[in-house]
């Protein structure tokens, strides 16, 4: 696993290959973050990453200045060497919560501009991710939730379905929360 961009581009961290989590390829997180890096204001937002598995996303948000970042993993094993690569980069901008996502998304009372979710691909409750993320208004208005997936899911029926993004076997659909008008 290498981080693909910002103050810790490079960097290499093997998990082992006992490891059960699948890591975002790097070609598919670089080909998202260029696309991100063009829209977001990594110094300026708060981004959760749920099912964090190796923490790769998280480390990806903490190295192109995200200050605020949420690595939620229920894994013990995965949450143990997220906690070792991130005391070996000196970072101090990322907490890790171990909880099933489900749970978490459910008591945590904030919002975030950005949230990103890679749950296993053959988690029962795969398909509900989309809505638990706006039925628990997690997302800030504005913001962008980002669903990892394969391609044997389609999204674009969703009311925030915003876009969808393909790198190899990789698919990305993004998702939007409204603005709300303002009141004139």
């Amino acid at each position: 696993m290498r981080i693909v961009g910002g103050k810790y581009r490079g960097r290499i961290f093997d998990p082992g290959k006992k490891f059960k989590a699948r890591p975002t390829t790097d070609m598919a997180k670089e080909s998202l973050f260029n696309v991100l890096q063009n829209s977001v204001d990594f110094e300026a937002i708060r981004a959760l990453d749920l099912f964090s598995g190796t923490g790769s996303i998280s480390y990806e948000l903490a190295s192109r200045g995200c200050t605020d970042v949420t690595a939620v993993e229920i894994n013990p094993a995965h949450i143990q060497f997220i906690k070792e690569v991130i005391e070996k980069l000196g970072e101090k901008h990322i907490r890790v919560v171990k909880s099933n996502v489900f749970v978490f998304t459910k008591r945590i009372n904030e919002q975030f501009d950005l949230i990103f979710a890679d749950p296993p691909y053959d988690h029962p409750k795969f398909t509900e991710v989309a809505d638990l993320i706006f039925r628990n208004n997690l997302l800030k208005p504005g913001g962008l939730f980002i669903l990892e997936h394969s391609g044997q899911f389609d999204y674009s029926g969703h009311p925030n379905f915003k876009e969808l993004r393909r790198y190899g076997s990789v698919h990305f659909s993004m998702f939007t929360a409204e603005i709300e008008a303002e009141l004139l």
